[in-house]
């Protein structure tokens, strides 16, 4: 997703520097004018730089796109902090729950950056966009979320293109939380498909697993409309059913019989999902929030219980109203 950004904004005639922390891959993606390893076949636009300098990275910037993923974001921004002004504004398009203090990414940025103070302004891009669609223009709509309107206005104007627009959201809260959570229900949901369990069980996944991630929002202070909107059940039921979701693709692999680590070995890339899982499990018990797809997914993944039994315990539980 930071090299779909880096491109769409170059595409805008924007001066960018896409950055990555590791050396190899900068200089791999700057021979080739293309991300190999992401985004095979997607050239890169005549003037977009790339490096792995983190003096270069920050430097004359206005504007900061973190594509980091979630249990890596405090690392990486703690090396780039001493490059880093002050008041540069930094939109994330990550999409988890930092283990352990259970921050949203937007958090994280300010608690390395600002000392735990929200002085920095700060977005969050979020929404049904799989990278490859993107990249083949295909038509994507998103979210940009954040407390500073003029921010997310700003970002709206920078990066939407003919086939990728951006709608501003106030609820910074509930657009994280919606990107986080969708992962876990993505990963049940490609549970089901490696079982070849049927449509209807995945609709009543997607749905039953909207509401637990709504209940989730709401007690943490987020707006219940934000997850009836595109960070919310767009970005879930693409999630949900894209066959190139590593999410949905790692979860298949364990419907088909796959240890969580040898799913995690065989991913290409990180899968947010899986340690935001247990970052989700620890908010629901945080704030007293019902979560029970998500507890069988924790079940399944770190518990060592079967995904047939897994799903018996989630058909059987006691019946109620919807």
């Amino acid at each position: 997703m930071g090299t779909i950004c880096a491109i769409m904004l170059a595409e805008n005639g924007h001066d960018v520097t896409l950055w990555s922390a590791f050396a190899a891959q900068a200089a791999e993606t700057e021979a080739a004018r293309e991300n190999l390893r992401f985004l095979p076949g997607t050239k890169l636009p005549d003037g977009l730089r790339v490096t792995a300098d983190d003096a270069e990275a920050l430097a004359g910037a206005d504007l900061a796109i973190s594509a980091v993923p979630t249990q890596f974001v405090r690392g990486v921004w703690q090396r780039l902090a001493p490059h880093c002004p002050a008041d540069l504004p930094i939109c994330s398009v990550t999409k988890g729950i930092e283990n352990g203090t259970l921050l949203r990414p937007t958090q994280v940025l300010a608690d390395v950056l600002d000392a735990g103070e929200y002085r920095r302004a700060l977005a969050a891009l979020s929404g049904p966009s799989i990278a490859p669609e993107i990249a083949a223009g295909l038509p994507a709509t998103v979210a940009i979320a954040s407390s500073d309107a003029d921010l997310a206005e700003r970002v709206q104007t920078l990066i939407s293109r003919p086939y990728f627009r951006a709608y501003t959201n106030e609820d910074l809260v509930g657009v994280e939380i919606a990107g986080a959570t969708k992962n876990v229900v993505a990963i049940a949901a490609g549970v089901l498909d490696g079982m070849k369990a049927g449509d209807n069980a995945k609709a009543a996944l997607v749905s039953r697993g909207l509401s637990e991630i709504t209940r989730l929002g709401v007690a943490m202070d987020a707006l219940a409309e934000t997850f009836a909107g595109l960070a919310g059940v767009g970005d879930l039921v693409t999630t949900c059913i894209s066959p190139v979701g590593r999410n949905r693709s790692f979860g298949e692999a364990i419907g088909r019989g796959m240890t969580t680590n040898e799913a995690v070995a065989a991913a290409k890339g990180v899968v947010e999902g899986v340690a935001t899982t247990e970052s989700v499990v620890a908010l629901a018990k945080r704030y007293k929030v019902d979560m029970p797809i998500t507890r069988a997914v924790h079940d399944v993944l770190f518990g060592g219980v079967a995904p047939e039994e897994a799903i018996r315990g989630l058909m059987t539980r006691p019946l109620k109203a919807e």
